[in-house]
């Protein structure tokens, strides 16, 4: 009985040291089998703004260089319109000409190998000027909707009408130019504004104390917004 009882403390002891043992075993393991927290160093934040910084110049490059194609298309937008309203009054004059009646007589023998001479000479030289097109000069040659026959002045006034049709022509593809250049620059400038937005943001997660770049690397972002509206 007595060494019952001598034993009985030891073997609580012995018991409570071992419990003791595994609680600090068991944690010894999880904190080796917890994933390391990444230790982000100076250099790597560094490495990071430079990163972002290089992506947000080369966006801003994609930018600017859209705009500026968008700037040059609406000048020959301009251009092209000018050049119609030009050709359309030209027109219009020539049709004045039409009110007159012109006075019927008896052909010369040659005559109509004159007019057709003169319109083919005539049209020849506005393809050479480039006011109507090589379709257009083939339709006169093939006299598909022309008359050889007329007279000069009715010639003319044809002549007159095909190439305002080719300026209008012209301007209508100037016109989806323009709107596929501004398209492009709106997206360009969308790009770029969401790139200093991702480039902000890495900055601020790598624990850098200071922003990217100074305060000029912000202010001179541009938008389509502050852009002149298409004519």
């Amino acid at each position: 009985m007595e060494t019952f009882l001598v034993s009985v403390p030891q073997a609580a002891a012995l018991w409570v040291l071992m419990l003791v043992g595994a609680v600090l075993l068991a944690g010894v393991l999880a904190r080796r089998t917890r994933p390391a927290e990444p230790v982000i160093t100076e250099a790597d934040s560094d490495a990071r703004r430079y990163a972002g910084e290089v992506s947000v110049a080369a966006g801003r490059a994609t930018a600017e260089r859209r705009r500026a194609e968008w700037v040059g298309a609406q000048r020959e937008l301009d251009t092209a319109w000018l050049a119609f309203d030009a050709a359309d009054q030209v027109a219009r004059q020539a049709a004045k000409a039409l009110a007159y009646p012109l006075m019927s007589r008896r052909r010369k023998p040659g005559e109509n190998v004159e007019r057709q001479r003169y319109l083919h000479h005539a049209a020849s030289a506005a393809c050479r000027n480039r006011e109507i097109s090589i379709a257009q000069l083939n339709d006169v040659y093939a006299h598909r909707g022309w008359n050889p026959r007329l007279h000069p002045v009715v010639q003319e006034s044809a002549l007159k009408q095909a190439i305002r049709d080719h300026r209008w022509a012209e301007y209508q593809a100037a016109l989806a130019k323009e709107r596929k250049a501004w398209q492009e620059a709106e997206f360009a400038a969308e790009a770029l504004r969401s790139l200093r937005l991702e480039a902000s943001a890495a900055v601020t997660r790598a624990g850098a104390g200071q922003p990217a770049g100074d305060e000029q690397w912000w202010a001179d972002a541009w938008t389509t917004a502050e852009l002149p509206a298409a004519a």
